[in-house]
């Protein structure tokens, strides 16, 4: 099942989504002290291409707390915000909720990025 949901998510937003991430992955990664976030942006670029059959366990310490701090403050509010919308929207079909609730996992993941791992189900 999460083959299929993967294709779909692919074929309907998910190289998108995936372009995002990395874009914003190299454009961290352009200063020294930002290469921790674009290294995690990379890897939830290559979440954004299949996110079906995973799942992101959080894992929190002193660094990953202040780079979270900053990384809200450039960005992570309004791309959580926009995840948060999309995912909404999506839930008011039922063929749209497992969608949204991705969208959902990946506004999570939009506010705290750094100390996330991703874990195969």
């Amino acid at each position: 099942m999460s083959f299929i949901g993967n294709l779909i998510w692919f074929i309907f937003g998910g190289v998108w989504l995936a372009l995002g991430w990395f874009v914003v992955g190299v454009l961290w990664c352009i200063t020294i002290i930002g290469i921790p976030v674009g290294v995690q942006c990379f890897k939830f670029a290559r979440l954004a291409l299949s996110p079906f059959g995973k799942d992101v366990v959080y894992g929190y310490g002193a660094f990953s707390f202040i780079i979270n701090v900053f990384w809200i403050i450039f960005g992570g509010i309004q791309l959580a915000l926009g995840f948060s919308i999309l995912g909404f929207l999506l839930c008011l079909t039922i063929i749209g909720i497992p969608f949204g609730l991705q969208c959902f996992k990946f506004a999570k993941l939009a506010l705290f990025p750094l100390g996330a791992r991703i874990v195969r189900i």
